[in-house]
């Protein structure tokens, strides 16, 4: 798309917006002078929507009215009610998806089954500066099978002089510890960079070699068009607190292939994840169902879930297709504008809109300075040790006016 570098053509591109409207569903802060503030933090924290609290409300009520009857007959299915939006977000089937739990609870779940090392199979390869809750998750793993991470586990590192990861040098190391690896595990987006990987391709590289591949999703869902499924990713997890706007320590979402829903190895289990039909006989065997739905350990946490409920229908209704299409151009309008106004700000996520989210991580002079200087200007995004500055400007509540606006703001900040 062709960009211009003026406010009249922000203007117009918020005018032909198809998703507009979507601004209005959300709560959108203000500062001290009841001004809104230039909200580009949602890979943080997501906007509240406006339904949530008409939703949380009516199931305080359902509690305040029934009791346990709301658990019985209501609250005991409730996370069914997002199973098909939530696989539609990620390009799944239904079974193949459940909300449970935090992220890096079932990030540890989940390597319960899916990290299973012996002698000659035990690495695991992350990317290099990934999230440090997976970075500790996944060491208190390997060291927990016995095996010592300075030898088990891969951190790969983006060539000298680069910032990100090339997916050929991925796949190479693939290719190099081939049957030596056990499991990968990356992130769909990586916190720092914004870097987005090529999961299609490192999936088939993983199978090639007999290992399985997992992704964090924390920047994905919400932010990427995703096909699980058809990638043959074999386990997945992500927040919903950041793109899904669905409130701070709302539950996580879990993707398991289909092809392992007839699980044998290992798992943690619990009550939540046997079999429906036989629960409430009390059984002393486990038997779990034969979907994502069999690795639940507890009840979902209905008061958190129902947030979830609400934004979800927001992301139905948009749809990703369209989300992810005026993402890139929100976006591709950001790196624009930078490269024309602020030559002296580098930009470390990649150019290829396929190999990014929203997100834009900025290296500008004065490092935190400037970034404490533009949060003092009504600019809310943040900044991650040790030198970036992170801007994801969200296509259901931002706006171009906005994009072109922060730009402005932050060349002036670098002039005082």
């Amino acid at each position: 798309m062709n960009f211009e570098n003026s406010r009249s053509f922000a203007k117009m591109m918020d005018q032909n917006d198809p998703l507009k409207s979507y601004r209005g569903k959300f709560y959108y802060p203000k500062n001290r002078d009841n001004k809104n503030v230039i909200y580009f933090c949602g890979n943080s924290l997501g906007l509240q929507p406006k339904s949530v609290r008409k939703y949380v409300e009516k199931e305080l009520y359902v509690w305040e009215r029934d009791g346990v009857l709301g658990q019985h007959g209501r609250w005991e299915h409730f996370h069914e009610r997002v199973m098909d939006n939530t696989a539609r977000l990620v390009g799944a089937e239904p079974s193949e998806v459940v909300v449970m739990n935090a992220l890096t609870v079932n990030i540890h779940l989940l390597l319960v089954s899916f990290y299973q090392p012996n002698q000659n199979r035990n690495k695991v390869i992350i990317e290099k500066g990934t999230f440090p809750s997976d970075q500790y998750a996944i060491e208190s793993q390997i060291k927990f099978h016995g095996f010592d991470p300075k030898s088990s586990l891969i951190e790969l590192s983006p060539r000298k002089s680069e910032k990100t990861l090339r997916t050929e040098d991925i796949l190479d190391a693939v290719s190099e510890f081939n049957e030596e690896i056990s499991t990968i595990i990356l992130g769909g987006v990586n916190y720092y960079t914004g870097q987005a990987f090529d999961m299609k391709s490192i999936t088939e590289a993983g199978h090639q070699v007999g290992a399985y591949v997992g992704f964090d999703l924390a920047h994905a869902a919400g932010n990427l068009k995703m096909s699980l499924h058809d990638w043959n990713v074999d386990f997945a997890a992500w927040c919903s607190y950041k793109y899904l706007c669905a409130g701070a320590g709302a539950p996580s979402g879990i993707f398991i292939h289909k092809t392992h829903h007839d699980w044998s190895g290992p798992r943690f289990a619990g009550w939540w994840g046997h079999n429906k039909n036989t629960r409430f006989e009390m059984g002393s065997d486990f038997d779990p169902i034969q979907t994502a739905e069999g690795w639940q350990i507890s009840n979902a946490p209905i008061m958190g879930m129902v947030p979830l409920l609400a934004a979800m229908e927001i992301f139905d209704g948009a749809g990703m297709d369209a989300i992810r299409l005026k993402s890139e151009k929100l976006t591709g309008l950001l790196e624009f504008l930078i490269a024309v106004n602020l030559p002296e700000v580098s930009i470390i996520t990649p150019e290829n809109p396929f190999e990014r989210g929203c997100q834009l991580s900025l290296l500008a002079p004065g490092g935190k300075k400037t970034f404490e200087n533009i949060s003092k200007k009504g600019v809310v995004c943040d900044w991650r040790k040790p030198d970036v500055i992170r801007i994801a400007p969200h296509p259901l509540f931002n706006r171009y006016i906005e994009v072109y606006d922060f730009v402005k703001l932050l060349q002036k900040s670098l002039s005082e």
